[in-house]
């Protein structure tokens, strides 16, 4: 199904799981999900939360902040992997940071732009 996404309802239900070691970066994201209609589920605030729910959780998509607490989330994005689960990575560093084998994956720069992730969760339908 593909929807508008200007649509205030364009992500409604889609269930996102959101990776972010930063509980303010968390909050604000979480709060701009919720408002576009998505579930949320976390925020996993370190990998032992995140990895658990990567592999538990009934979730449509995530985010995945690259560096949880001094850790890569590298074991997050390959459970999602084996899952058939898309994911955006989130870094104040864009593409730098990342493995040689996740170059391809989309990247939105921090501080979000709302407009970019709102295009790249919308595919995830």
């Amino acid at each position: 199904m593909t929807r508008d996404p200007e649509s205030p309802h364009a992500l409604q239900g889609l269930r996102v799981l959101i990776v972010e070691d930063e509980p303010m970066i968390a909050s604000s994201l979480e709060d701009a999900l919720t408002d576009l209609g998505c579930v949320v589920i976390g925020p996993a605030l370190n990998m032992r939360d995140a990895i658990r729910l990567a592999r538990e959780a009934e979730i449509d998509g995530a985010t995945l902040d690259v560096n949880i607490a001094g850790e890569k989330v590298y074991a997050v994005a390959d459970i999602l992997m084996e899952r058939g689960i898309p994911f955006v990575f989130t870094t104040g560093y864009g593409k730098a940071g990342l493995r040689e084998s996740d170059l391809g994956r989309p990247v939105l720069q921090k501080p979000y732009n709302l407009n970019r992730f709102v295009e790249i969760v919308t595919r995830w339908r």
